[in-house]
């Protein structure tokens, strides 16, 4: 039995350590060391008519909401031109993904995520309504280009 107790608080040390490595030193503090994400190129060119019917998207720019609060920092959204970490999955489906995947809305996703890791993440960093609704809409254009 102690040998078990040892060993239980002996992974949660490292669970911990792993947490802080991964979330604290390598990722960052997203506040205190923005990150840019790079869009597609920047052209002077003419919009083509497709283009002009699309209705009033919200900026895909260094300022963006995903750039912002860190989610850059380990996702893509390839669909909207911006690169981003690795780590986690492209989010350019999670518009209509999310909650076959997670089983709840990406609404209710964003306020009380289901996976662990990104339950961690939303916890330290989380959304306001305001923000939540800006992340939702980016994804919706993100699922729209697909």
């Amino acid at each position: 039995m102690k040998k078990a107790i040892i060993s239980f608080v002996t992974s949660i040390i490292i669970g911990f350590g792993l947490g802080y490595l991964v979330f604290g030193v390598i990722m960052g503090d997203s506040d205190k060391q923005p990150q840019v994400a790079q869009t597609g190129p920047t052209e002077d060119v003419a919009p083509t008519e497709e283009a002009k019917k699309e209705p009033e998207s919200v900026a895909v720019d260094a300022d963006n909401i995903l750039n912002s609060k860190g989610c850059l920092g380990c996702h893509a959204v390839e669909a909207l031109d911006l690169q981003g970490g690795a780590t986690g999955p492209d989010l350019s489906k999670a518009f209509e993904g999310v909650e076959d995947k997670h089983g709840k809305p990406l609404d209710e996703f964003l306020k009380e995520p289901t996976s662990a890791v990104m339950s961690s993440v939303i916890s330290g960093s989380p959304l306001t309504d305001e923000e939540r609704a800006k992340v939702i809409e980016m994804l919706k254009q993100a699922s729209e280009k697909q």
